[in-house]
């Protein structure tokens, strides 16, 4: 796809912070066999890479605004565009030496998301979509989301809520619902490869609750260009805003959304 100006320095900001965190993943998997040390390397790591993604995309742009998960919010002086970055997503894999976890870029214009970037380095998949324009994968692959419209044929994705989160038990009570009415639940660890994946037909859908705006954004555009349904949980609420998103094709979306929003 021939893309725009800023989505090509989103391209070119992922693949340079890809290559930093592949650098340092090579390392990160020497050090998995003990723990010391491990978890204050990745965030050396993560950090490394956010100031990469930084210099990139406003260096490239600098009237922009900037949200990230490390380094916060910085105002530009275009209020009506701002960067959405999440330099490691998928930080606990990386940690423990799993080639699965991704660079996201979005950005957002008057408060839409028009731009999304997900790379995955390990793999060298960059998933990518413009607001109009269709999802891709890699140079010239066009993503179209699956034609399965059976649910015990499909695969869906989810996170299971750990450590401090609260929202366990809604979890396990979805996974209780949903497990017996479909082909399988599969828990990655991370929501923009989530997302990502369900453009590309490898899932048929995927929900999760108690996320930010940088683990969704770029994701959530690259699935609505290749054809998917996405809202947040509460169907009422804007998925970005509410931390929660619900995302499948379109065969499956309301049977996948009656069984999760079913009290």
């Amino acid at each position: 796809m021939q893309g725009s100006a800023n989505l090509n320095i989103m391209l070119k900001a992922a693949r340079k912070a890809g290559r930093s965190l592949v650098k340092d993943f090579r390392e990160v998997e020497n050090l998995q066999v003990s723990m010391k040390g491990a978890g204050d390397f990745v965030s050396r790591a993560d950090l490394a890479a956010e100031k990469i993604l930084r210099e990139e995309l406003l260096g490239a742009r600098p009237t922009y605004g900037w949200l990230a998960e490390e380094g916060g919010e910085i105002a530009g002086e275009d209020p009506t565009r701002r960067w959405i970055v999440d330099p490691l997503d998928g930080t606990t894999n990386f940690l423990h030496g799993l080639p699965h976890w991704a660079v996201s870029i979005a950005l957002e214009h008057k408060g839409k998301i028009v731009s999304g970037v997900v790379y995955d380095a390990a793999k060298d998949e960059m998933f990518y979509a413009e607001k109009g324009s269709g999802a891709w994968l890699n140079d010239n692959k066009r993503l179209r989301v699956s034609g399965r419209n059976r649910m015990i044929e499909a695969v869906f994705a989810t996170g299971v809520p750990f450590a401090a989160k609260h929202t366990l038990p809604a979890t396990l009570k979805d996974l209780a619902k949903l497990m017996p009415i479909c082909a399988g639940v599969r828990r990655f660890g991370s929501a923009a490869l989530d997302l990502a994946y369900v453009a590309a037909g490898r899932y048929d859908g995927y929900w999760e609750r108690e996320l930010n705006i940088w683990d969704t954004a770029a994701g959530s555009l690259i699935a609505l260009e290749a054809g998917a349904l996405v809202s947040a949980v509460r169907e009422e609420q804007d998925p970005l805003e509410a931390g929660t998103i619900l995302c499948a094709n379109g065969h499956l979306y309301d049977q996948l959304a009656r069984t999760i929003r079913e009290v």
